[in-house]
């Protein structure tokens, strides 16, 4: 080629590449301490935007001053120091989502913790904090979400899309609850959708979060569950974030159609580590040194739970979050805050769990805000006759600690109220399908255990259950659809329960003296 043709051509080349500026928001930091940096500059910076440093640590900004903003570290190498360049990433905080995620142990940026390599295909990026579904997308919750527990099932029944909190001391089986509710959406009911579900532990010890998944992991429960975790040992801002990481990944599956559950255990730590970061960024204290928005903060994240419309998908985002009393005080600030917020509490008494009542839910405090909406119609009418038997036992068993003289009918309605207190406890980790708790139910409510001696119940019951199932096919049949327990039917149950017992030998009727 001729030295004209040369020169040419690398104009023609080099003409034709396009070279556009990159402008990148940088900043500098002036101050680190306790994982929160501030920067000065990044004047194009945005709230909850990710940044990242020099060194490779990665953070989000959680407060925009006039002079400099506050980051919080989620990635810390340990080399961020003062005059280090930090540049904006233009994201929002968001968390990669795919179904890789069943079955996987992950922290709070979604990256494995279980041992094993996660590597998504098309991921999508959900952001941690997304607006609520808008009342127009959503529809009324009617669809039940079974745990397995009878008291809570017949009593405070919870439903797709709802939010029900679980209350208590510390030690009396929130989480056991949780758990319980888990393993139980293994039994896929007819007609119903399977239940993907998400564990959220927040400031949880490494032992009992091993121990949970241990559980799971044996039950088979890992097979349609996410664990999302932030231990105890992990800093404020990954216990922060991790229920809003864990409601991304839920939302995920809701907006593919699925029925979501998650649980978050607990929101109490969450609000301690929200504190501790906002004590950190110089944000004025309110009541208990807790920031003035902490209520904005846990309604944003459990309004995201909810049943979206079919014409929108039809999905469904159920959440359980777990607050943990001190003193059986329901008035505190965090657990008023979250009763509020919620649809509805399952509060277990310290006094139930020590007398041996397990799981130990004060019928009295605990309510469903759905209620029957979210009950099969079997189920609905037994109800209440339950809780109204118990609430009466319970006035007058506290009457009876006086000693005054009791008549006939006072001495069987606490019998039977004893009986009911019986048929309601229920081992850890042994959830019921809910054909076995209608039997149990209407065999106590309809006096057909009045006879059975108290220590007896629990095998009385679950013989009588295998029983009916494997005799009566056609009663099973009836009891699995969702229809009412009509008159004809309820005089079979009674003449198959009154059978089985005539052949067991039960039925030694208790003394009223």
């Amino acid at each position: 080629m001729k030295p004209e043709e040369i020169i040419q051509k690398i104009e023609k080349e080099l003409y034709s590449v396009q070279t556009k500026p990159e402008l990148v928001n940088f900043g500098i930091v002036k101050t680190i301490g306790d994982e929160i940096v501030k920067a000065s500059g990044l004047s194009n910076v945005g709230y909850y935007e990710e940044v990242e440093f020099d060194d490779g640590s990665v953070g989000f900004v959680l407060n925009i001053d006039e002079d400099f903003v506050s980051i919080v570290l989620l990635k810390n190498s340990g080399h961020v120091a003062r005059g280090m360049k930090v540049k904006s990433t233009g994201k929002v905080l968001n968390i990669a989502v795919s179904d890789k995620l069943i079955g996987r142990v992950v922290n709070t940026l979604g990256e494995p913790i279980d041992g094993n390599e996660l590597k998504h295909e098309n991921p999508v990026y959900y952001p941690v904090e997304k607006i609520a579904p808008g009342i127009i997308e959503r529809s009324s919750v009617d669809t039940p979400l079974k745990t397995g527990i009878k008291a809570i099932d017949a009593m405070t029944p919870i439903g797709r899309g709802q939010r029900e909190l679980i209350i208590g001391d510390r030690g009396t089986g929130k989480t056991a609850i949780a758990i319980d509710t888990i393993l139980n959406q293994k039994k896929l009911d007819m007609g119903l959708k399977r239940v993907i579900c998400i564990y959220c532990s927040i400031g949880q010890k490494q032992s009992n979060l091993a121990s949970i998944t241990a559980k799971l992991k044996d039950e088979g429960a890992l097979d349609y569950t996410i664990v999302v975790v932030a231990t105890s040992s992990d800093p404020a801002s990954m216990q922060y974030i991790a229920p809003l990481a864990a409601c991304a990944i839920g939302e995920y599956f809701m907006d593919k159609g699925e029925d979501v559950l998650i649980v978050y255990d607990d929101l109490t730590k969450h609000a301690w580590s929200y504190r501790q970061i906002s004590l950190l960024i110089k944000r004025p204290a309110g009541r208990e040194a807790y920031p003035g928005d902490i209520f904005y903060l846990h309604s944003r994240l459990l309004e995201r739970a909810s049943r979206i419309s079919d014409k929108n998908g039809g999905g469904s985002l159920t959440a359980l979050p777990v607050i943990e009393t001190q003193g059986n005080d329901l008035s505190a600030y965090i657990p008023t805050n979250i009763i509020s917020i919620t649809d509805g509490q399952i509060y277990l008494e310290a006094d139930l769990f020590n007398a041996g009542t397990r799981p130990a839910i004060n019928v009295g405090l605990s309510v469903s805000r759905v209620g029957g909406a979210a009950q099969t119609k079997s189920m609905k009418q037994l109800a209440g006759p339950v809780r109204l038997e118990l609430s009466q036992f319970r006035e007058l068993q506290a009457f009876t600690q006086f000693g005054s003289d009791l008549d006939g009918a006072t001495l069987s309605r606490l019998e039977r109220g004893r009986r009911i207190t019986e048929i309601l406890k229920q081992p850890q980790y042994e959830p019921y399908d809910e054909l076995s708790e209608i039997l149990s139910i209407f065999a106590v409510t309809s006096g057909l255990f009045d006879d059975i001696d108290v220590a007896k119940i629990a095998e009385v019951e679950q013989q009588m259950t295998e029983y009916i199932k494997k005799s009566y096919p056609e009663t099973v049949k009836k009891l699995s659809t969702d229809a009412k327990i009509d008159d004809t039917l309820r005089a079979e149950l009674e003449k198959e329960i009154s059978e089985f017992k005539s052949i067991n030998n039960y039925g030694t009727k208790f003394a009223t003296t």
